[in-house]
């Protein structure tokens, strides 16, 4: 499965769709500034998976409302507008209640605007699907960003002590690489049986 689109298509494969066919950052590879940067503990890669969890969630769900209610000339950049309101509350949040959190990440929370993964998700679903199913490809991609975000951060706080390199954005950059060829090998095996 590669796009879940068509209106016959469950709840549970939406779901899966963004958890794992099509993760982003291991698929498409889609949002590699914070997962290369931020991703050096659990701690800061949960903090901004969530923050992008929670945009593209509730971004879907508004451009799937008004998606269909817009002129074509002004959707992306009205699209934009909207990502980028969700994404200044995200971060006037995380600087009012987890301040500490944000000192470490707060750079990154802004730039979840020019994150590709959401407008592409509002663009290619969300604007064509109902409030429903847009939650639920949102919900999807955003959980699967923020468990690959949360794993390599863990990865890499845990190999830090003993090799170094895996707390530097290079080292972030192999794991990244050696987890998307597991992924690779698992689908082909998968595709074989």
């Amino acid at each position: 499965m590669t796009e879940a689109t068509a209106g016959t298509t469950s709840a549970s494969r939406i779901l899966a769709e963004g958890l794992w066919w099509q993760t982003p950052g291991l698929a498409s590879l889609i949002g590699l500034c914070p997962l290369l940067a931020v991703s050096r503990r659990l701690a800061t890669g949960l903090a901004l998976g969530i923050a992008s969890l929670a945009v593209i969630t509730a971004s879907n769900v508004l451009v799937s409302a008004l998606g269909r209610r817009l002129p074509p000339r002004v959707r992306l950049p009205a699209f934009l507008l909207l990502i980028a309101g969700l994404v200044t509350a995200v971060d006037l949040l995380f600087q009012a209640h987890w301040y500490g959190l944000y000192a470490e990440v707060g750079l990154f929370v802004p730039l979840i605007v020019t994150n590709c993964l959401i407008l592409a998700r509002a663009e290619s679903f969300a604007a064509s699907n109902g409030v429903w199913r847009a939650f639920l490809d949102g919900l999807g991609y955003g959980l699967g960003f923020t468990l690959l975000l949360t794993g390599l951060g863990a990865l890499r706080e845990f190999l830090a002590p003993g090799l170094p390199v895996a707390d530097l954005p290079a080292g972030a950059l192999f794991l990244l690489a050696g987890l998307v060829a597991l992924r690779q090998l698992w689908f082909r095996r998968l595709a074989a049986a």
